[in-house]
């Protein structure tokens, strides 16, 4: 019988550069002729909103959040080190990377024998030769996949009526940002990372996953993603083949939490936070049937989209009994997002 751990992490790319870039996202927003003019004044922002900013722009509370973050990864990177994994599996999502106007799946199974990307040669509007380690633009990342297991659970799941997509090759691009990022984070101190990785793909942008839908330029939004029951049932399943299975599995759910630039209720300023923390306070009580019930427009409203990969974890967690013993909430109304680390051990 196999072996599972389960972790929550974010692939926001804050504590890849340096601090006075965290708020680079807020500063463009500010400049958007779609933001009303009185809230470009920052008395207009939540209390705790102009704390953060400050007289700094948000400089001194870059440092806190940066050490905050750096610390849950390290926790984490020490309980999969501890654990010593066969196989790690990453719920990640896609933002027009690897899938285009050609198919957006709703899963998919990533099945190689190594995954690889160039990471600096995409910035992403964050100057990423300016990254923390020095590294130039070119450098590679290269790690492990795990194509035995990765080809068995995508049978599994064809077989548990999960009609998930696979590949054996990208379409438009390599390892997307919701893996390379992650490995990055649990990797902050480059000790190297050789734990054979499954990518797992969620549709987390659903009706905002084309640039047209997401900028607005577009008046009919995308299909949906889909909803977090639904990703409850993949989480489940994906949990029972590994505890069948003879691996050990790291199961690792990807994503910050609500995201302001999704967030159109606050003029994409700022998260919705207070979503966040009764979402939190549900993680901490274990009540996964709170989030199994969440309908998909609530997600959206928040800005929650890319906790639906958070939702495959807590149904996988749910499936094996266990309950977070860690976890951490690292809030934030400048830095784009809330972010949360858990461990269930």
């Amino acid at each position: 019988m196999g072996e599972v751990l389960g972790l929550g992490v974010t692939h926001g790319p804050y504590v890849l550069y340096p601090e006075g870039s965290m708020a680079n996202i807020l500063k463009r927003r500010l400049q958007s002729p779609q933001v009303p003019e009185e809230l470009k004044d920052p008395a207009s922002w939540p209390a705790r909103m102009q704390e953060e900013w400050g007289d700094d722009e948000g400089l001194a509370a870059a440092h806190v959040h940066r050490m905050k973050l750096v610390e849950g990864f390290r926790r984490a990177r020490a309980k999969l080190d501890e654990f010593n994994p066969d196989v790690v599996v990453i719920w990640g999502d896609d933002q027009y990377e690897n899938f285009h106007e050609e198919v957006v799946p709703a899963y998919c199974v990533y099945i190689n024998d190594e995954f690889e990307t160039q990471p600096w040669m995409r910035g992403g509007g964050l100057n990423a030769e300016n990254n923390v380690w020095g590294e130039d633009k070119e450098w590679w990342l290269r790690v492990p996949g795990a194509r035995k297991a990765a080809k068995e659970l995508a049978t599994h799941l064809l077989s548990d009526q999960i009609d998930v997509a696979w590949a054996y090759k990208p379409l438009h691009h390599d390892l997307g940002h919701a893996y390379w990022r992650t490995i990055a984070h649990l990797d902050y101190d480059r000790r190297g990372f050789d734990y054979p990785v499954i990518p797992f793909h969620v549709n987390c942008y659903g009706s905002k996953f084309t640039p047209a839908a997401r900028s607005g330029q577009d008046a009919e939004p995308d299909p949906p993603g889909p909803t977090p029951a639904r990703c409850f049932q993949v989480g489940a399943s994906i949990a029972r083949f590994f505890a069948e299975s003879p691996y050990k599995a790291a199961l690792i759910g990807s994503s910050s939490w609500s995201h302001a630039f999704l967030t159109p209720k606050f003029h994409g300023l700022w998260p919705d936070v207070d979503s966040d923390k009764a979402r939190y306070e549900e993680l901490v009580a274990g009540d996964f049937e709170a989030w199994r019930g969440i309908p998909l427009s609530q997600i959206e409203l928040c800005g929650q989209h890319e906790m639906l990969n958070w939702m495959c974890l807590a149904g996988a967690m749910q499936e094996l009994g266990k309950q977070p013993a860690h976890t951490e909430f690292v809030e934030s109304y400048v830095f784009n997002s809330c972010k949360v680390i858990a461990i269930f051990d």
